[in-house]
């Protein structure tokens, strides 16, 4: 489906990508990785033709749909409606449609007739007639309300505007699906929902992420981009991380060898070359020399650059890191964000924040750094606990004109200073040589920005870690040093992630903010799910039991005799008997959907067909009108039988 052939792209001095050469087969689920700044997004705007090569070519096979999303999704204008955005999903569709407007106005003339029809026949295969239909439909799986499509798409957080954002991917029903980090700034249960939707999708991917869950659950083939390449193994996640260290060691011999050899020649070069009898060899060892240097191994740059993480020791405290109790917070009274939260964090905890977007949880972690003030109810910071908190837009708040050094002795002069040795070794923990620290803190990716948060964080020594959405925007290495760190961590850790991965490798307990209340859970990730799975259970047979007969239940009360099965097959009918009216109608309901459906399709094959083979008297306009309001019509309809369905299925498997 795609060739990559030999493709380089500069920019300026610096190279991106170099003769980057693998395939993408049609099927395929690619997993593309590699450390931030390394050109993976590069690959998708080269296949979506937003950039062109220097050298190579990509052959794109067959000429597939392509579906898109983008990391920071941003509207055309400040207006622009969620619904309208969504209805951007396939490319040139809004234009086509507009152009079409304009020709049924004048359809007389042939070649506008010509065109038109051209026109509405590529506007029918992508699916044009029901794009509407179908982004509500997915807008509303996603969790949004009808009332939200006419609200400015401004206007949602980062979250939902990657809902909406999926929502019009899945409504283009695309060949090929490009996603570049999809699962940033959504909530932990929306990543679990994305996890799901993905897996049934049945195209070619192509997935750019960190986040080792969706990579390891959703991907068959990685390619690695890294060090301006691009390698293609034939595995998924786990294999390629084996696979990679076995190359990698390969690659290492081979560089010593090639430098090893280099040196050699370099050393004659540079004691012979003024002799004049030695003159021509020393000559034609400097074209070897060159010719090594165009062929110079590289070695990737997460083993050149990764960085460590040595967090400090933390100082003493109680053995109460934070208590709340029945605390509410509003931005505006009446409206709270959230009410009556109770929990406690014991020193040594390290404890997950769950739940869904919009839930209070980055609020509720402001206020236990004390960065906001509760509305009602108490927040209270134990004895000597020194908070570390650090927000989802902690590394937008670095001066983008200081260095990397200045940024962080500024940190260190504050906590009191000490030798200028013990500092550099500060910086060098956390992947800054000398070749970083004068760097304005602008340039630096995010990635960089975020190990530059965390080392001015660490280098004030806290006790108690409040970290909001951590792991965004740090590659997979940069994941891993991070969670081992804080796996060995002797202080206080609260964290809100949606890393799957990284919750369930981190976190020794679990609290969930619901819209029913918080919950607590003594154990990590894995005993969250399970108990929240039994309590889930609990509570659907507990409502199921409210709705039972009284009837059912053992004669005598519960130490009485059971039913014998003459009586239960009696109650049995008995209960049919009563949904009986309700089946009825129901049945009814589909029945009526069912041929009003098939008039309408009669109907609309008939507009259809005037439209494709038109008389000298056809109104191309209002037949135009025809369909759409025949195809819209048949799709209310549609909805309306499948309502009734899965009622009616709902009712007869509670006989």
């Amino acid at each position: 489906m795609l060739d990559f052939r030999g493709i380089s792209v500069h920019y300026g001095h610096q190279d991106v990508l170099t003769n980057v050469t693998f395939r993408v087969n049609k099927g395929d689920r690619v997993g593309v990785v590699g450390p931030n700044g390394s050109g993976k997004s590069t690959l998708f705007k080269i296949v979506l033709g937003e950039m062109s090569t220097d050298t190579g070519e990509l052959i794109i096979e067959g000429s597939p749909r392509i579906g898109f999303t983008r990391q920071n999704p941003e509207p055309d204008s400040p207006e622009e409606t969620l619904l309208e955005y969504s209805l951007r999903g396939i490319p040139g569709l809004a234009e086509m449609e507009a152009e079409m407007r304009e020709l049924e106005d004048d359809l007389a003339d042939p070649a506008k007739m010509r065109r038109y029809g051209e026109l509405q026949t590529k506007f029918e295969h992508l699916g044009g007639y029901d794009i509407e239909t179908r982004v509500k439909i997915a807008l509303g799986g996603l969790g949004f309300a009808t009332d939200d499509f006419a609200r400015p798409f401004a206007s949602f957080s980062g979250g939902w505007r990657m809902r909406a954002e999926l929502s019009r991917v899945l409504a283009s029903r695309p060949d090929l699906l490009l996603l570049d980090e999809p699962s940033n700034y959504l909530d932990l249960p929306a990543v679990d929902w994305l996890q799901k939707f993905l897996k049934a999708y049945d195209g070619t991917l192509m997935l750019i992420s960190h986040d080792r869950y969706l990579l390891r659950t959703l991907t068959n083939i990685t390619v690695e981009v890294d060090a301006g390449t691009a390698t293609r193994y034939e595995g998924d996640l786990d294999w390629y991380l084996r696979e990679r260290e076995v190359r990698y060691e390969h690659l290492k011999a081979a560089k010593e060898n090639q430098d090893h050899h280099r040196e050699q020649l370099q050393r004659f070069v540079d004691r012979f070359r003024a002799q004049a009898t030695k003159a021509a060899q020393a000559q034609s060892r400097q074209k070897l020399i060159d010719k090594i240097d165009e062929e110079r191994i590289v070695l990737p740059k997460r083993y050149t650059n990764s960085g460590r993480l040595r967090l400090a020791e933390p100082p003493p405290s109680g053995v109460e890191m934070f208590r709340c109790e029945k605390l509410g917070f509003a931005y505006e009274l009446p409206k709270f964000v959230f009410r009556s939260v109770s929990y406690s964090v014991a020193r040594g905890d390290k404890v997950a924040l769950i739940g869904y977007n919009g839930l209070g949880k980055t609020t509720l972690m402001r206020i236990m750094a004390g960065v906001r003030e509760p509305t009602e109810g108490k927040a209270v910071i134990g004895h000597n606990v020194v908070p570390g908190y650090l927000s989802q837009e902690f590394a937008e708040t670095i001066p983008p004109d200081l260095s990397v050094y200045r940024v962080a002795k500024n940190a260190w002069d504050a906590r009191g200073g000490g030798p200028e040795k013990v500092f550099r070794n500060q910086l060098g923990a956390f992947g800054f040589d000398e070749n970083d620290v004068e760097k304005p803190s602008g340039v630096l990716s995010g990635g960089e920005k975020i190990r530059l948060a965390f080392l001015r964080l660490f280098i004030s020594a806290p006790n108690f870690l409040l970290l909001d959405e951590p792991t965004t925007h740090l590659d997979l290495d940069g994941r891993r040093l991070l969670q081992d760190a804080l796996k060995k961590y002797r202080g206080t850790l609260f964290l809100v992630s949606h890393d799957i991965d990284f919750v369930r490798e981190v976190a020794t307990s679990v609290v969930e903010i619901t819209r029913e209340g918080v919950f607590q859970y003594p154990g990590g990730y894995d005993y969250y799910c399970e108990k929240k799975a039994e309590r889930e259970a609990r509570a659907a047979a507990a409502s199921g039991k409210a709705a039972e007969p009284r009837a059912q239940k053992p004669a005598g009360g519960e130490g009485g005799a059971r039913l014998s099965p003459k009586e239960l097959r009696r109650q049995r009918a008995a209960e049919r008997a009563k949904i009986a009216p309700k089946v009825k109608e129901l049945k009814r309901r589909m029945e009526a959907a069912e041929r009003k459906i098939d008039e309408l399709q009669q109907a609309l094959d008939e507009a259809s067909a005037e439209l494709f083979n038109p008389t000298p008297t056809t109104d191309f306009a209002e037949a135009n009108r025809k369909v759409r309001t025949l195809q819209f019509e048949i799709d209310r309809y549609t909805a309306d039988w499948e309502a009734a369905a899965t009622e009616l299925e709902t009712l007869s498997s509670g006989d």
